[in-house]
This record gives C-alpha cells, sequence and structure tokens, in this order.
C-alpha cells in the first residue's frame, strides 16, 4: 500500500467561541473526533486553527487519507476548501500524533510575522509557505505557549485607542497622584 500526504486550508462555518483551556470549543470537538477516527484509520498529522481559518496536513495510507478529506469536504464546519499539497511519500513523519493540534503561539506569529501576514490566511499560502507551516506543526511544542485566540487577534489586527505616549504619561500622573495623596495621608 502506498502512503501520501496532504494539505488543506478552508474557512471555518462556525462563529468562534471564547476559548477555553487555550483551544476554540469548536475546534476541540474537532480534534476529539479526528483523534479517534484517525488512529482507526492510521492516519496522523496536525492542525492549526487561527482567524477563522484551518490548515491541517495528514499522512497515511492513500485510501485512507483521500476517505477523510472527501468527509472533511462534506463536513458543514468547514467551507472553501483548498488542497495546499497532495503527494506520495516514503515515510510517515508524524508518527506519535493521531491530530497534533498546535495552539495560538509565538512560533505561528513569528511565521505570519516573517510572512508580512496580519493574519492567518492559509489559503494563500505558497509550496513553501506550506511546507514551513507543516514544520512549525511538526516541531512545535505546547508547553507555557497557549495564548487565548481573542488576545491574538486583538494585539495583530487592533491599533491602541490611547497613542503609547499619552498612555505613558497618564500612567506617570497617576502614580504622582496616588504619591502625593499617600504624603498628604501621612501630614494629618
Amino acid at each position: 500500500m502506498s502512503l501520501m500526504r496532504l494539505a488543506y486550508a478552508s474557512e471555518a462555518t462556525f462563529m468562534a467561541k471564547p476559548v477555553e483551556k487555550g483551544v476554540e470549543p469548536n475546534v476541540a470537538r474537532i480534534l476529539m473526533e479526528s483523534r479517534n477516527n484517525n488512529a482507526r484509520s492510521e492516519i496522523v498529522g496536525g492542525l492549526y486553527y487561527g482567524d477563522d481559518q484551518f490548515f491541517q496536513y495528514l499522512e497515511g495510507e492513500e485510501e485512507a487519507v483521500r476517505n477523510l478529506y472527501e468527509r472533511i469536504a462534506r463536513d458543514g464546519r468547514h467551507r472553501d476548501i483548498i488542497t495546499l499539497l497532495e503527494e506520495p511519500i516514503d515515510a510517515r513523519t508524524f508518527t506519535n500524533w493521531s491530530m497534533k493540534y498546535v495552539p495560538l503561539s509565538s512560533d505561528v506569529n513569528r511565521f505570519l510575522d516573517k510572512q508580512g501576514m496580519d493574519a492567518f490566511r492559509p489559503s494563500e499560502f505558497n509550496r513553501s509557505q506550506c511546507e514551513e507551516m507543516i514544520n512549525l506543526i511538526r516541531n512545535s511544542s505546547e508547553d507555557g505557549r497557549v495564548v487565548s485566540q481573542d488576545s491574538v487577534r486583538t494585539n495583530r489586527n487592533r491599533q491602541s485607542v490611547i497613542p503609547r505616549g499619552i498612555l505613558v504619561g497618564l500612567i506617570a500622573a497617576a502614580v504622582c497622584l496616588v504619591g502625593a495623596m499617600a504624603y498628604v495621608g501621612t501630614m494629618l
């Protein structure tokens, strides 16, 4: 039997909910299902979800991977599915993962910054970016780097309402005011 690898991008059809334990709840359900089903089919790989977009990488027996991809294409939680990479391989590279999940992390932010992207749009990846994302998923360590999707999106895409210089001035004024109040309190 022949092994193959497949990477695809898709857009989530659900409205993202607040992150619980580092994972968006809809994505957590997808992961639980994937891990159970993929283990039975001996499919390995990784998943990343951000900015309402999925990037998923799969490896396994060609028939099993193609069957899974057909199910994903019919899954109502995905739309605008685009195959990014599809080719035979000699050996698996994700041997310990039925479906590895990479939460939002500093690695992904560095990748986006390096690529000049202000949002995660895997449907626009070229082959090199696709390979880099696969390696990022393969090599990522989730320890200590899980952050809220909402906070990353907010930090990456929103300008501060108060300019930094004014904010620093307001903080300094507040510190001085507290100090003055403490000094006056000692005089009474």
